[in-house]
């Protein structure tokens, strides 16, 4: 007869275990949100979005089965995980630093934000391992990923301390967005039957094909902005010499 105990502590092990395994981009994610944000602020960010990451995938597992059974909805998450990652190549403004009139700063207002939106996002396959660990015991599944909080969190602690030291982690982090944005599209329940027929050259394609996109786009704009911001000054001068 197995033992009670044993079971539970197995149990809890597989969830941190499955939890931290899979988690490895969502700290990425976290790290390139408040890699932007003043050093006081960036842990806050970590912190707080963190927390509440967790307390969303905790929600999302109890619904994963259903959730992932809608179609289009992958397609949808695609996308926004494109347009994130895109995003997150783009240098803040200088004006997003300051504070808002909630008493928080508004850029680490956005970054939690951010982080939120990705989390959601990319939880959506992750959760469904999560919750076959827990094997329907949501108190277990709680615990586990508590459990798991602070080493998520020293996992974009690192991240972060890495892309100050090494820009090109920022690249890369993005692209590894843009890289699950093609997986989660192609795995859709509206589409993933006919790439299986028809197209599966796609599942080889598509993941590298969203992590070109986000580097191409997130670097245009980036330069586009870089542009922008050079030629501003000269058209407030030449306003001020028109007066």
């Amino acid at each position: 007869m197995p033992n009670p105990d044993l079971q539970t502590w197995t149990a809890l092990a597989e969830i941190v275990g499955v939890n931290i395994v899979l988690s490895g981009d969502n700290a990425v994610v976290i790290a390139l949100a408040a890699r932007s944000l003043a050093p006081a602020q960036r842990k806050k960010a970590v912190v707080f979005g963190s927390l509440a990451a967790i307390v969303m995938r905790i929600i999302l597992t109890v619904v994963a089965a259903k959730v992932l059974a809608l179609p289009w909805l992958r397609i949808l998450g695609s996308a926004l995980l494109l347009w994130i990652g895109i995003k997150l190549l783009v240098p803040a403004e200088e004006s997003g630093a300051g504070t808002g009139a909630d008493g928080l700063g508004g850029g680490m207002v956005a970054a939690i934000r951010t982080i939120l939106i990705a989390d959601l996002v990319m939880s959506l396959d992750n959760v469904i391992a999560v919750a076959a660990a827990a094997k329907g015991s949501i108190p277990l599944l709680i615990a586990g990923l508590a459990i798991s909080i602070p080493l998520i969190i020293f996992g974009s602690a690192v991240i972060l301390k890495l892309m100050d030291r090494f820009p090109v982690i920022v690249m890369l982090g993005a692209a590894l967005l843009g890289f699950v944005a093609g997986e989660m599209l192609i795995g859709d329940a509206a589409i993933s039957a006919w790439i299986d027929a028809s197209a599966g050259f796609l599942h080889y394609v598509a993941p590298g094909a969203g992590a070109v996109l986000v580097v191409i786009m997130g670097k245009w704009l980036a330069a586009r902005g870089k542009t922008l911001s050079a030629a501003a000054p000269m058209v407030d001068l030449a306003a001020k010499d028109a007066d």
